[in-house]
């Protein structure tokens, strides 16, 4: 009958699909569904890596990895490290290309890898039901009835691959799936929006905005300095974004206290050096004013800010800048300061942190320990990876994980 399968998969997202494809490819004949409440899969998939889809990392550290029991991840991104996920999407006929250690596919198309996956799951005879939201799950004698909006379907096996709540209900993301789970006694750790942009006082920031610097950025927690990042920091209308700016994100709200980040804009150089090259450069410059003290030096307007943060006009001579100007200038490019005030939220985070308590789930196999037949993977369990594909190899890693015991489950 239609409504009776062997798998049902709730969420056409990246875990999803790859869960679904996985299975098909070791076992043609099981009866996999995938049940999906937009109007198409893969929605979230091709916003990633800014539409290039940062499919994976060369660099897997378990490091960048972040749970409340970060033992539970180590079997499955060992065991189904980012060169199977390679050769599983070569074999779609999606080839990789790195740049540093990020990997894209060579078309550099997330649209590509969701068309692969799309693709694929249809010649494997994957059913598909679009516009599907499922209201609830419920065991009874050791299968599953799967409640949708106007229908129920039955599975001997569930796979919650829902993701949570980063980029809100346009791209599928509501969260209601961990609702349901937790109102059936379900652990859950709080979850918070990571990978997004951080608010500050944007008093600078706003007068700076669409500007980008090379710098060091650096998270302080009650003046406790917890992480430094490097790379490009962009200055927007509401604070700061770029790539170390959404590394440092995730514990800004998941702590409570004071939180700030300090700027190094020329880590290059020490203090000392910077007074150095100050009192040089007032020299060199000494028929100049302070407006163009910093050209060729810094970003013109950034240079200009720091000026005004001494109290200096900027149509002074550079002559009038004193050795307490200087050191204080030195000390600004060093530890350029933002009051944090929070982040953008869930709509604009790339992952969230947070979600189903793997304490619940057997680390191997990716099943509930109080309900045998189901299992979850991806972004609803409690892991969350650092910027640069580690989130989508924990999507490919715990999907293939999750697979290969559904057939060991199923008999099959």
């Amino acid at each position: 009958m239609e409504n009776y399968i062997d798998v049902a998969i709730i969420g056409g997202g990246a875990s999803g699909l790859c869960t679904a494809l996985s299975l098909k490819q070791k076992n043609i004949n099981i009866s996999v569904a995938v049940f999906e409440q937009l109007q198409r899969v893969g929605k979230k998939l091709i916003t990633t890596g800014n539409g290039r889809c940062n499919i994976t990392n060369k660099n897997l550290s378990l490091k960048r990895y972040h749970s409340e029991n970060p033992e539970f991840f180590k079997f499955a991104l060992n065991k189904y490290s980012n060169c199977f996920a390679e050769n599983f999407f070569n074999g779609l006929g999606v080839l990789f290309k790195s740049e540093e250690d990020k990997v894209y596919p060579y078309s550099l198309q997330a649209s590509s890898v969701v068309d692969a996956l799309r693709f694929g799951i249809d010649r494997m005879g994957v059913k598909l039901y679009l516009e599907t939201e499922i209201t609830d799950t419920i065991k009874k004698n050791g299968n599953y009835i799967i409640c949708s909006n106007d229908k129920k379907y039955f599975a001997k096996t569930v796979v919650i691959a829902t993701g949570l709540l980063s980029g809100g209900k346009k791209l599928g993301s509501s969260g209601s799936m961990l609702k349901i789970l937790k109102n059936k006694g379900y652990s859950v750790i709080p979850t918070t929006p990571s990978i997004v942009q951080i608010k500050t006082d944007n008093s600078v920031t706003k007068s700076l905005k669409g500007i980008k610097v090379e710098a060091d950025a650096t998270l302080v927690f009650n003046d406790k300095k917890l992480k430094t990042e490097s790379g490009e920091v962009l200055f927007c209308d509401y604070g700061l974004s770029g790539p170390p700016i959404l590394q440092l994100s995730r514990e800004v709200s998941r702590k409570n206290g004071k939180f700030y980040i300090l700027l190094d804009l020329m880590p290059e150089y020490s203090f000392d050096d910077l007074v150095a090259l100050l009192n040089d450069r007032t020299k060199a410059l000494s028929d100049s004013c302070l407006e163009e003290f910093f050209t060729g030096m810094l970003n013109k307007r950034v240079g200009q800010q720091l000026i005004k943060f001494i109290g200096k006009p900027l149509k002074d001579n550079t002559q009038t800048l004193s050795q307490k100007d200087i050191k204080a200038l030195a000390f600004l490019i060093k530890n350029l300061r933002f009051e944090v005030l929070g982040t953008t939220g869930f709509e604009n985070s790339q992952v969230t942190a947070g979600g189903l308590d793997t304490e619940g789930f057997e680390d191997k196999t990716m099943m509930s320990k109080k309900d045998k037949g189901l299992f979850a993977v991806g972004e609803v369990l409690d892991v969350d990876g650092d910027c640069g594909g580690f989130n989508l190899q924990w999507a490919w890693s715990s999907a293939f994980c999750a697979s290969d015991a559904i057939i060991k489950y199923l008999g099959v």
